[in-house]
């Protein structure tokens, strides 16, 4: 890319969010990928969905092709002014160890709500088979 090339804020690259006008924003880049929309393998819906974002991330995770990163060079039509990318959520996606403790909750959630009927149950075995002897 010519060091003269045009310089966009996130918001800018952000109004083009529909299929008459959709840019993503990949590793600092703002790519017009309108054209693009209809030959797109995974679908449209795909790449309207990377509008009004950093898309940086949804693009590697799915691992494309090097022909595909060749082919976006294509549809580039500036750099994205960084400092204006809004900040990544500061959530942590669940691991798996608290996954198995959200499990076990839930097993203890259960024997909570089982263990009073469990008694119950019981107490009322006792005192029915108690009265018939």
């Amino acid at each position: 890319m010519a060091s003269g090339s045009k310089v966009f804020t996130f918001d800018e690259v952000a109004q083009h969010n529909h299929k008459k006008d959709c840019w993503i924003i990949i590793s600092g880049k703002a790519y017009d990928v309108t054209e693009f929309l209809e030959e797109h393998p995974g679908g449209d819906e795909v790449l309207l969905l990377a509008a009004e974002k950093d898309a940086t991330d949804d693009f590697e995770d799915v691992g494309h092709s090097d022909d595909a990163k060749e082919l976006l060079k294509k549809y580039c039509v500036g750099e994205v002014d960084l400092s204006t990318l809004p900040e990544k959520p500061n959530y942590k996606p669940p691991t798996q160890s608290s996954q198995s403790d959200q499990s076990s909750g839930s097993a203890v959630k259960i024997l909570q709500f089982l263990l009073p009927l469990l008694i119950l149950g019981i107490a009322f075995a006792l005192q029915f088979y108690g009265k018939k002897k």
